[in-house]
């Protein structure tokens, strides 16, 4: 039952507006601050972001409302329950100064502006941290660098765990939605709006066009004529190994887990939102010292944790944050910061989870597939109600509960200049490329790559298809998930993809989860080793973690490839560690399946 109780917005009392705060090395950055009414002092609320601190945040509406909340409008529901709020632009961003580098220095940044706030006289000492997205990303930096009165954090959709496998890069492949998003917010830079010519010159840019002329190279790109940008952009493309460039707090937070306060933290994700690895491996890293923390995992696109749907999918009226947890997030934002700030444990249980399934399978009336959910409690990740299990690949393209008893290759073709389009996904920041949600795997003219004549992706001939037999009882599979793979190549790199996907009994095909590896890593993401022609190499594939109830009669399957496009770029099928080369091949990979190479989905199932 959603709770009745609404938050009460507030006259705020006193809203001073660009405080410029200042940093270590002297630059300063625009702060908005909104105080009650009285003589305080109290406990702040900051988010730090890139998007404009004065301009409404899409995820900032609830069930009840669906319109947007204005900045000071939210801020008031927070000073009219007790607290002051903070927000700031980042660094080289609005009427912060400075030069921005996308992530990098957010670190220090946070650190500075939390050692601020806890000098003024308005605060009592003790800070909460909020925000989506980039804004939970600045969270979990300044946490690495345990800065002075940090007392709680709620990351909403962020916080790099380890940008190198869940943000940024997964698997050893680069996620596009990175240039997408460096292309869109190039036009909204300082250096564009202060130059009409070089603004109109970008905005006549056909993104889509530039995304079928891979490889880029810098000054060959679409973002040649905003160098900070494009800079940082091929920097994360160009930094192909897991080092040092990787391992800062900005970007590594499971590195420095054990240098951070210890204070309750909340991690908010859904299965069609990038980052909900990363909120399992801070939730789970975090846990292991000892930190009070919780999980909440909703069937949601990035920040859409009021809406039932994902892509043609609905999840029922149960769906929502809201109903999952008997408020909105507005008053249960309120709740959890007014409990821990008085010291007392975070309510419900540590792991809420959405575990997809059991609807009708109906279309709707809005055209989505009913597919249904609910909400299940647990004390730990995966729940302590799941066990172990494996899917074996087999011949003939099946995919069994039991161990196959003959062996057999699979062959397909990796095709650089034809790569398997992305039909949604974990995804944000894609637009107009690509969108998170769950879709029938079919690449009509709405996904890059696809048209009206497209086949579905698993009638391609690069794409290999292992599934169970309609099944004769429900099974949910939950947790993390992995898939083992004997495989071989003739070039001397490739990628594997995998996605795990719901087939519905009139073949409806719903993705779930998917993943990459690009198999110069498989030995480790420190060093790039070439593969052998035609050798067999054991891999070990990492997919997004899900939560989904198989129905009677549905089908579970596995589509197994070499590129998934344009959610990672594509693998040259050359030189290893070097993913820009403009010398590319086409390669044929193989599957061995059998008693000798036992390519398996491990999982968890309850």
């Amino acid at each position: 039952m959603i709770s009745m109780a609404k938050p009460a917005p507030s006259i705020v009392a006193t809203v001073i507006r660009d405080v410029m705060v200042p940093m270590r090395d002297g630059i300063r950055l625009a702060t908005d601050v909104f105080l009650p009414q009285g003589d305080g002092p109290w406990p702040v609320l900051m988010e730090r972001t890139p998007y404009d601190k004065t301009e409404p945040r899409a995820n900032e509406f609830t069930l009840d409302h669906p319109e947007v909340f204005g900045r000071e409008e939210l801020a008031g529901f927070f000073v009219g329950a007790g607290f002051a709020v903070v927000f700031q632009d980042c660094r080289g961003r609005y009427r912060s100064e400075g030069r921005f580098t996308k992530y990098r220095g957010e670190a220090e940044d946070g650190f500075d502006t939390i050692a601020w706030l806890v000098r003024q006289g308005w605060c009592d000492g003790r800070i909460g941290t909020m925000g989506l997205s980039y804004s939970a990303h600045t969270q979990m930096s300044a946490a690495a660098l345990n800065p002075p009165g940090l007392k709680a954090m709620l990351l909403d959709c962020g916080g790099f765990s380890n940008a190198y496998q869940g943000g940024i890069r997964y698997g050893g492949a680069l996620e596009l939605k990175q240039a997408t998003w460096a292309f869109r917010h190039a036009l909204r830079s300082r250096e564009v709006a202060a130059d009409p010519e070089k603004r109109a010159k970008i905005e006549a840019i056909d993104i889509r066009d530039w995304f079928g002329k891979m490889p880029w190279s810098r000054g060959n790109s679409p973002l040649a004529a905003v160098p900070g940008y494009e800079n940082y952009l091929f920097e994360q493309w160009e930094k192909t190994l897991f080092d040092d460039y990787w391992k800062i707090p900005s970007l590594y937070a499971a590195g420095f887990y054990d240098r951070m306060p210890v204070v309750p933290s909340v991690h908010i994700s859904g299965w069609y939102d990038p980052y909900a690895v990363t909120a399992v491996e801070n939730y789970s890293g975090l846990k292991a010292l000892g930190h009070p923390t919780s999980l909440i995992l909703g069937p949601w696109t990035h920040g859409a944790r009021s809406k039932t749907h994902a892509g043609e999918v609905d999840f029922g009226p149960e769906a929502t944050f809201d109903a999952g947890m008997g408020q909105d997030f507005v008053s249960w934002r309120i709740g959890y910061f007014r409990d821990v700030f008085n010291g007392m444990p975070p309510q419900g249980a540590p792991v809420r989870v959405f575990v997809m399934g059991g609807g009708t399978g109906r279309n709707l009336a809005n055209g989505r597939r009913d597919h249904g959910g609910q909400w299940i409690s647990a004390t730990q990740w995966p729940p302590e109600q799941a066990e172990p299990i494996s899917l074996y690949l087999d011949t003939g393209g099946r995919l069994s509960f039991t161990p196959p008893t003959s062996d057999s290759r699979h062959d397909f073709i990796a095709d650089p200049a034809n790569p398997v389009p992305t039909i949604g996904g974990p995804i944000t920041s894609g637009a107009p490329l690509m969108e998170g949600g769950a879709y029938d795997q079919r690449a009509d003219a709405r996904f890059f790559g696809g048209d009206e004549t497209a086949p579905a992706t698993a009638e391609r001939d690069d794409v290999l298809v292992f599934e169970t037999e309609p099944l004769t009882e429900d099974v949910v599979l939950i947790g993390d998930m992995r898939l083992v793979l004997f495989a071989q190549s003739d070039a001397e790199n490739a990628d594997f993809t995998a996605k795990l996907v719901d087939v519905y009994p009139d073949g409806f095909a719903m993705n779930l989860c998917d993943g990459v590896l690009r198999a110069c890593y498989r030995e480790g993401f420190d060093k790039a080793v070439p593969l052998v022609p035609n050798q067999p190499v054991l891999l070990e594939i990492p997919l997004y973690p899900t939560a989904n109830r198989f129905m009677n009669g549905h089908r579970i399957r596995l589509e197994i490839a070499s590129s998934n496009f344009p959610r990672f770029d594509i693998c040259p099928n050359t030189t290893p560690g070097y993913d820009l080369n403009p010398h590319r091949k086409v390669a044929r990979n193989t599957i061995l399946t059998g008693p000798r190479a036992l390519s398996a989905l491990r999982c968890y199932a309850c």
